[in-house]
């Protein structure tokens, strides 16, 4: 018997997700792409009415193209109209044709190896290009902090990604767009949960108790991967090392990501493209679980095991058959001598692969670009909104993975429902509940919309000196609710009778910084300088609570006050406020002589309120140099070198503390005691006072080489580096007294993570017809706990365990040896299985014993799971108008826990569990 919910007509306990938000986001953006009387994967509409009533007559320019020097024709030019996305590129005789519709227009040739040129139409109709060659892309304006450099005068590990190298297809946020295209910064999606993000690490773990990801800025404001839709965005730039970072102190010891978003353009007219794309997703490889024929061969053969006498794929039950996800962008740009402008609608609607879960995303942008007379205004409004589908959980934030164990290890004869419409539950066995139960008769949402209101005002007081001022504030909203009904499982077992939580949290982040520039250039002399101030304030508020025992299960959890447990004094709740502020001084100077030598000198002086009374203030150094030996007189002979240049760089950056309050005494309410006819609760200390707290400080060297040859036909960059994490943060006993509380967190360890990164960029194929650009990056990293002692401060031993399995082997998974890398899994080696089904291991003397006689000695280092090396290699494919992405990721050296198999493949784990 076949238990597929929608086979047996109960689609009604599928709690439908509202859909008129995304019907009428839907219809509205389709209604826009109308605009062009055209629907395809991109559409692009201009709105000028002379423009338009132009292209039906038309104008034909041609001409040829060729190398400055040499005078060659030059096949496989580009040939746009500048700013719309029309062109063409030049055959083998460098000749080329192009149909314009307005003689105001400008042509754009561009070819690799070359220097950019633009030519204006006007009465011409033959316009003949000489291309000079480029000095590689030297010219190139990269992203830095506070600021921008030309590329050949950066002295620093830094990695620029721009739109065209992006990763195409279906991403779920903005890392995933340079996945596999920057040495040294790895991104994973850990898990199937459709209202989880991306994680992010670069250059290996630094710490221990802080985070790893990068600071993240959005054209200058620091935001995260979710604040920015991916089709919204420019170029990725990321600082990879400590000379690059340092410029923002305590934010930067994980690296800085820079993500520049799509900008209006001058003498434009107003222009609308859309674009849109839609894939589903299914599990690749299910686990092999007994079928119910299997499991009844099981009986057979005498395990004490239940035939209910039914069979049912249970995770077919809880996985929809064909999840969907669209998204669409819509952008509005144009602009005239002096205003520039876009807007830009994103919405993105993720399908969980489980049923009732998830992801509903709307990203709204508008910018405006005015100049007056040689002074700039920039004003930005951005607002995101986001509604995160999940049941079966109570913390608001991700969707619960027990249902999908739950699936798993079911009985296949049994049922999902009984043939009176009630779920079959068996609330006497351990940790054993109907998996589509737990879905159905829960729900869950969070709702979160976040606001970034920013005006960015440019002054040029006289030439080459410019000052800059930003003010920005990021306010976000978050509503959560989550509802068990009465026939939920745990309610059932439990007698809650109804449960619901409610969650609200705010966060209010202000921001100012100026900056002022100057930049100087004297025959072989060229120098640039940069100062500037920072204040950013920051406040959170948050409030939970939780009842049950609710009259009806109508209410769910928009009638909170209603449950019975809040009126005994049964339901908690909780409220809590943090406030924290960062004021930085910051400066910078560049030097290059001739093109050959370039230094660069940056430091930051920075006071937090999270740290401890004598070390409110820390100062961050960083120098690194550059020796472009390309431009020597003796490498004139090496024609095919277009860039070879060294670089060293040291800098320090640091880390804040997590909590605000770490370096304060801390109290809290204990227990209740009875006195004066009163129960009074107690006040007991939560922390110890430590006017020490300081920032984790990081020292990294990097050397790197940058090269370039053939044109730019073949390029990349080589870097090796040393970062060495001191004054770690740990959390160590103390006595009491003389201590107040029973532990503190002090800045002791220290940590160290050696690397070398590659990037190899080649274009093998460039004619007029066929164009290949292939990439190839790869890193390795090495990484060791140095220390977690000093004179105050020691451990009780020189190692601690870390990880934990669950249910129901209950043990650790990893430890931590002082002296050794994290990461390293740790348990009993299981060498093979005896007639009974029971594990051999082996133990400390490497005897092979039953696994009754195993003692905790036993335990030993059974790998590492995070991988000695990474390599990408990335494919881009142009033939005529069609083009295609292709891109491969792998991670090597390295094991991996397979749950799976030390879960279930044991049939002594529980009688009623599949295996």
């Amino acid at each position: 018997m076949k238990n597929k919910l929608d086979e047996k007509g109960l689609n009604g306990y599928r709690k439908a997700k509202p859909v008129f938000m995304s019907g009428l986001v839907f219809l509205t953006l389709l209604l826009i792409a109308g605009l062009s009387q055209s629907f395809a994967g991109s559409v692009s509409a201009n709105l000028d009415p002379e423009l338009n009533a132009n292209v039906q007559q038309g104008i034909e320019v041609s001409g040829v193209v060729t190398d400055s020097n040499t005078g060659e024709t030059l096949p496989g030019v580009s040939v746009a109209i500048k700013g719309t996305t029309t062109g063409t590129i030049t055959d083998m005789n460098g000749e080329y044709t192009l149909r314009v519709s307005d003689p105001t227009q400008v042509l754009v040739f561009s070819f690799i190896g070359y220097e950019t040129q633009e030519r204006g139409i006007g009465e011409q109709r033959v316009i003949n290009v000489e291309m000079p060659v480029s000095i590689t892309a030297l010219d190139e304006v990269v992203v830095v902090g506070y600021g921008t450099q030309r590329r050949g005068d950066v002295t620093s590990a830094v990695s620029t990604v721009s739109r065209d190298d992006f990763v195409q297809g279906s991403v779920r946020d903005a890392a995933q767009l340079i996945q596999g295209q920057t040495a040294g910064l790895t991104v994973s999606l850990p898990t199937g949960d459709p209202v989880s993000g991306t994680q992010i690490m670069l250059r290996g773990i630094t710490t221990l108790m802080a985070g790893t990801s990068p600071l993240v800025l959005i054209d200058g404001v620091p935001g995260n991967l979710q604040s920015v839709a991916p089709e919204d965005i420019e170029s990725i730039d990321v600082l990879k090392d400590g000379s690059a970072a340092a410029i923002y102190g305590t934010r930067g010891t994980n690296g800085v990501i820079l993500i520049t978003t799509r900008s209006g353009e001058r003498d434009i007219p107003p222009t609308i493209d859309y674009s849109f794309y839609a894939n589903t997703q299914t599990i690749k490889k299910q686990p092999n679980f007994l079928s119910a024929e299997q499991y009844r061969e099981q009986i057979s053969g005498g395990q004490p095991w239940i035939d209910h006498g039914y069979s049912t794929d249970w995770l077919n039950e809880i996985v929809r058959d064909l999840p969907i996800t669209h998204v669409h962008n819509v952008t509005l740009r144009g602009g005239s001598s002096n205003t520039s402008y876009i807007g830009a609608l994103n919405y993105r609607n993720l399908e969980g692969l489980f049923m009732q879960s998830g992801n509903e995303m709307i990203h709204g942008r508008v910018e405006i670009d005015h100049s007056m007379f040689d002074d700039k205004l920039n004003a930005r409004l951005t607002v995101s909104n986001r509604i995160r589908e999940y049941p079966t959980t109570g913390d608001g934030y991700s969707f619960n993975t027990t249902t999908y164990r739950q699936a798993l290890i079911r009985n296949p004869t049994d049922r999902v429902m009984d043939d009176e419409g009630n779920w079959v539950e068996h609330p006497g066995v351990f940790q054993y509940e109907n998996p589509v139960s737990r879905l159905m008769e829960s729900e869950g949402f969070n709702m979160d919309k976040t606001t970034r209101l920013s005006g960015r005002l440019t002054y040029f007081p006289i030439n080459d000196l410019r000052f800059e001022a930003l003010l920005h504030r990021t306010l976000t909203d978050e509503n959560r609710g989550y509802a068990e009904s009465k026939q939920h499982i745990s309610n059932v077992r439990d007698g809650r009778n109804a449960y619901a939580s409610r969650g609200f949290s705010a966060s209010r982040t202000d921001l100012f910084e100026f900056t002022g520039h100057y930049g100087l250039s004297m025959d072989e002399h060229r120098m640039s300088f940069m100062a500037g101030y920072s204040f950013q304030d920051q406040e959170w508020e948050g409030f939970w609570m939780n009842n049950w025992d609710f009259p009806t299960d109508a209410v769910t959890y928009n009638n909170i006050g209603q449950g019975d447990a809040r009126t005994r004094g049964e339901a908690p709740m909780s409220s809590s406020r943090s406030m924290s502020r960062l004021i930085g001084f910051f400066g910078r100077a560049n030097y290059t002589y001739d093109d050959r030598y370039m230094i660069m000198a940056s430091v930051r002086h920075e006071g937090s309120s999270k740290f401890g009374a004598d070390h409110k203030w820390g100062t961050f150094p960083a120098v690194s140099v550059g020796w472009a030996m390309a431009q020597e007189s003796f490498m004139e002979d090496f024609d095919m070198i277009d860039e070879l240049k060294l670089r060293a760089g040291y800098g320090v950056t640091g880390t804040e503390p997590g909590n605000p309050y770490m370096s304060l005494t801390r109290l809290s309410y204990g227990s209740r005691f009875f006195t004066g006819g009163n129960w009074i609760p107690s006040i007991t200390p939560a922390s110890n006072p430590n006017p020490d707290l300081r920032w984790e400080r990081k020292e990294e060297i990097n050397l790197g080489l940058d090269f370039s040859f053939f044109g730019g036909r073949i390029d990349g960059a080589i870097d090796v580096y040393e970062r060495n994490t001191k004054d770690m943060l740990w959390n160590y006993s103390v006595p009491v007294p003389p201590y107040l509380y029973g532990s503190i967190i002090a800045n002791v360890g220290e940590m160290q993570n050696r690397g070398i990164e590659i990037l190899a960029r080649f274009i093998p194929v460039q004619t007029q017809e066929m164009f290949w650009r292939t990439s190839i990056t790869y890193s390795a990293n090495e990484n060791k706990l140095v220390s977690l002692s000093d004179d105050t401060f020691q451990t009780t031993q020189d190692w601690f365990n870390a990880g934990y399995t669950g249910d129901p082997i209950q043990a650790h998974t990893h430890r931590v040896q002082i002296g050794g890398p994290i990461g390293e899994f740790h348990g009993y080696k299981v060498v093979d299985v005896d007639e009974n089904g029971r594990w051999i291991l082996e133990n400390r003397d490497g005897e092979h014993v039953p696994a009754a006689d195993r003692v905790p000695d036993d335990k030993k280092v059974l790998g590492n799971g995070l991988p000695k090396h990474y390599l990408a290699w990335n494919n881009h494919f142009q033939y005529g108008p069609i083009d295609m992405s292709v891109t491969m990721r792998g991670a090597f050296g390295y094991q991996i826990l397979n749950f799976q198999r030390m879960f279930y493949e044991n049939p002594q784990v529980g009688v009623r569990y599949n295996v």
